[in-house]
C-alpha cells in the first residue's frame, strides 16, 4: 500500500514537472529543434521566402563551391579569426594582469575597461568611423603628428580587415572579466613559495600564472573562435551590407544573410549555414584535442 502511494506521488511529481517545464520544452521544439531540422531539408531545395521551391539535391552545395564570393567570404572570416583571436587573448590577459594588481581605485579602472563592451555595436561603429576617417579622423591626425602618413583604413582593401580587428578589440572587456576571475582563483600560497625561493616576476608569470590560467584561456579560445567565425554586425554596418571595398569586408555570415534575406535564396543560405556549422565543429574539436597538451587543471596529475 505504501509503495503504491509512493508510486502515485512520484507520478504526480513528474506530471507537475512536465507541466511547469512545458513552456520551455515547447519553445525548444518550435523555435530551435524545428528550424534546425527544416534548415537541413531546405539546404537540399531551392526554397525561398516567397516560393516553396523544389528538391535539388546537392546542387546548392555544388554551386557554393563554384561561387568565388563564397571563397572570398571564407578567406576574410578565417583571416579575421586567425589574427583577432590570438591578439584579443594576449591583450585581454595583459590588461587582466594589470587590473589584478592591488592598486588604489582598482574597481574604477576595471569598470572603465569593461564599459566599452556594453556599448551597442552600432554606436561603436559610428565612433570608429569617425576615428578612422582618412581625412579628419583622430587616428590619422595623431599619426601625422609623429610624421607617419595615415592609411585609408576602412576605405582600403588592404587595411579594412586590420581596421576591423582594431575595432573589435574595443569589446575585449568581457574576456578581461573572465581572466580576472581565473587570476583570483590562483592560490596566493604558490606566489609566496616562489618568492621565498627567489623567483622573479617573469618566472612567476611563466611558471605559475599562465599554467594555472590555461583553463580560462582554453574557454576564451573556444568562445572567441566561435564568435569570430560568426562575425557580422560590425562589417555589415561598416560596409552597408555590401562588403566594400572590393569584398574585403564580405564575411561568411554576411554573405549567408545576403543570400537568405537579400536574394531570398533561403535554400542556398541554409547550405551555407551547415557548412559553417561543420567548420565550427571541426575547429572546436581540434582545440579540444589539443588542450590535453597545454591545459593544466589544478588537482589533476
Amino acid at each position: 500500500m505504501i509503495k503504491a502511494k509512493k508510486t502515485r506521488f512520484e507520478r504526480k511529481m513528474v506530471l507537475y514537472g512536465v507541466i511547469f517545464t512545458s513552456p520551455w520544452i515547447l519553445g525548444l521544439l518550435l523555435f530551435h529543434a524545428y528550424p534546425l531540422i527544416m534548415s537541413i531539408y531546405y539546404s537540399f531545395t531551392s526554397y525561398s521566402i516567397l516560393d516553396a521551391g523544389e528538391w535539388v539535391g546537392l546542387e546548392n552545395y555544388q554551386t557554393l563551391f563554384e561561387d568565388p564570393v563564397f571563397w572570398v567570404s571564407i578567406y576574410n572570416t578565417l583571416y579575421f579569426t586567425v589574427f583577432f583571436v590570438p591578439v584579443s587573448m594576449v591583450f585581454g590577459i595583459a590588461l587582466a594582469l594589470v587590473l589584478n594588481a592591488k592598486i588604489r581605485g582598482q574597481g574604477i579602472y576595471r569598470t572603465l575597461f569593461f564599459i566599452p563592451s556594453l556599448v551597442p555595436p552600432i554606436a561603436t561603429t559610428i565612433i570608429w568611423l569617425w576615428l578612422l576617417n582618412p581625412q579628419f579622423g583622430l587616428v590619422n591626425h595623431w599619426l601625422e603628428q609623429i610624421g607617419i602618413p595615415g592609411p585609408a583604413w576602412l576605405g582600403s582593401e588592404h587595411w579594412s580587415k586590420p581596421s576591423l580587428i582594431l575595432m573589435s578589440l574595443w569589446g575585449v572587456g568581457q574576456s578581461i572579466v573572465i581572466y580576472l576571475a581565473g587570476l583570483q582563483d590562483i592560490p596566493q600560497d604558490y606566489y609566496d613559495a616562489a618568492e621565498v625561493d627567489g623567483s622573479s616576476l617573469i618566472q612567476r608569470l611563466r611558471h605559475i600564472t599562465l599554467p594555472l590560467l590555461t583553463p580560462v584561456i582554453f574557454f576564451n579560445l573556444i568562445m572567441g573562435t566561435i564568435g569570430a567565425l560568426q562575425n557580422f554586425v560590425l562589417p555589415y554596418t561598416l560596409s552597408n551590407g555590401q562588403g566594400t571595398p572590393a569584398n574585403s569586408m564580405m564575411f561568411y555570415v554576411m554573405y549567408l544573410y545576403t543570400n537568405g534575406f537579400g536574394y531570398l535564396k533561403m535554400g542556398y543560405a541554409s547550405a551555407m549555414a551547415w557548412i559553417l556549422f561543420l567548420i565550427v565543429v571541426i575547429l572546436t574539436a581540434l582545440i579540444f584535442v589539443s588542450q590535453k597538451r597545454w591545459v593544466y587543471y589544478q588537482g589533476k596529475d
